[in-house]
C-alpha cells in the first residue's frame, strides 16, 4: 500500500484499514510456541498498535435476549468469574449434563443437543442450528462417527488416495499412510449419508461461498463429486458440486516425508472443534470436555456460540474409579 500510494512514511500508505477481533477468544496459534511467543503474535504486540484508534462493541447480539447469559459470558471471557486455586471455574449445574463416567454419557449429550433427530434429518435449518463442540479432532471424530451411525440412510464411503511424494523406494506402505489424519485434512475413509451436515476444510471458490469453514448439507453422491447445498451465509441454498482435490498438511515438519492426500475437502460437522467455529452462531450447542480446555479463550468461544443459557449443555466427563478396568 505504501508503494501504491507513494507515501512510505505512513502505515498502509495513509489508507484507513479496519481490524476486528475479540481478545477474549482463542489467541493466534503458534506451533510449539511458548506463552510469550503466542502473546507476541497478537495484534496488540504489533508496532502498528500504537497508531490504531479503538472502537469497542459492547452489545452481545447473539445473546441480547438473555442478559444473564451475556453477563456470564463477559465474566468468563474477562477472567472475573469465580475460580479455584488452579484457575478452574465452577460451571452451573443447570447447563451441565450429569456425568457417570460411562460411555452412554455422550449419548445423553447428543439427545440434549439433537432432539427429534429422526424427524428433522432433511431440515436444513435444524442441521444449521445444532452442533457439539470439543477441544480436539480426536474427540470430534468420535462424536461424528456416533452421529453418522444414528443418522438414517444408506452409508457411502469415499476413500482417499494417499502418497509420500519424496519416497521413491516405497518405504511407506499405503496402509500406513491411510491411517494418518493430520490436522486440517479429511479422513482416509469419509463416511457420509444423504442430508448429513459437513464442513469445508479449504478455500475452493470464495466468490461462490466455498471457503474454509463453510457448512453444507450433502444432497447427492457421484463417483468423483459430491452434490451439496450451502447452509449458511449469503449463498445459503446454493447447490454446488465438490471434487476431490490434492491436500497437504499445513505443518511441513509434521512427518519426515511430504504427505499428500487426494480426497474431498470435507468433514462431518455434527461435532466440530472449538477453534473451527470462531465467528459462527450456533443457537443450540453442546460442549464435550473429556479433558480441560488447553488454550486461552476456548471455553469462552464454546459458550458464546449459543444464544441463551437454555440452549447450551456441557458434558465434563467424570474420571472412572481407578479400581475399575
Amino acid at each position: 500500500m505504501r508503494d501504491i500510494m507513494g507515501r512510505r512514511d505512513r502505515p498502509f500508505g495513509g489508507k484507513i484499514v479496519v481490524f476486528s477481533g475479540d481478545f477474549r477468544q482463542v489467541l493466534p496459534v503458534v506451533r510449539r510456541g511458548s506463552h510469550s511467543q503466542i502473546i507476541d503474535a497478537t495484534l496488540r504486540s504489533s508496532h502498528l498498535w500504537k497508531g490504531m484508534r479503538q472502537l469497542r462493541l459492547v452489545t452481545n447480539m447473539r445473546a441480547h435476549n438473555d442478559t444473564w447469559f451475556a453477563d456470564y459470558l463477559l465474566r468468563v471471557g474477562n477472567g472475573t468469574e469465580e475460580a479455584n486455586n488452579h484457575g478452574n471455574i465452577q460451571l452451573r449445574e443447570d447447563i451441565c449434563v450429569p456425568s457417570t463416567g460411562e460411555m452412554n454419557d455422550i449419548e445423553k449429550l447428543i439427545d440434549h443437543v439433537f432432539p427429534g433427530l429422526d424427524e428433522n434429518m432433511s431440515d436444513r435449518n435444524y442441521m444449521t442450528c445444532h452442533a457439539i463442540l470439543s477441544t480436539t479432532n480426536d474427540n470430534v471424530d468420535k462424536i461424528n462417527l456416533r452421529m453418522i451411525d444414528r443418522f438414517k440412510g444408506e452409508e457411502v464411503i469415499y476413500h482417499s488416495f494417499d502418497s509420500a511424494e519424496d519416497d521413491p523406494y516405497g518405504y511407506y506402505a499405503p496402509e500406513f499412510l491411510n491411517g494418518l489424519t493430520p490436522n486440517g485434512l479429511p479422513p482416509h475413509a469419509l463416511k457420509l449419508k444423504l442430508n448429513c451436515p459437513v464442513i469445508l476444510l479449504r478455500n475452493i471458490d470464495l466468490a461462490n461461498g466455498l471457503c474454509n469453514g463453510t457448512r453444507l448439507v450433502v444432497r447427492g453422491f457421484e463417483r468423483n463429486a459430491i452434490d451439496a447445498e450451502i447452509m449458511i451465509g449469503q449463498h445459503a441454498g446454493r447447490r454446488v458440486f465438490l471434487p476431490r482435490i490434492p491436500l497437504c498438511p499445513s505443518d511441513n515438519d509434521m512427518f519426515p516425508f511430504k504427505f499428500k492426500r487426494k480426497q474431498f475437502s470435507l468433514r462431518l460437522s455434527f461435532a466440530m472443534t472449538i477453534n473451527k467455529v470462531q465467528g459462527q452462531t450456533i443457537p443450540i450447542v453442546g460442549v464435550y470436555l473429556p479433558n480441560p480446555v488447553f488454550s486461552h479463550g476456548q471455553l469462552y468461544v464454546a459458550l458464546s456460540r449459543a444464544t441463551a443459557k437454555r440452549n447450551i449443555k456441557i458434558l465434563i466427563e467424570k474420571e472412572k474409579d481407578k479400581g475399575k478396568k
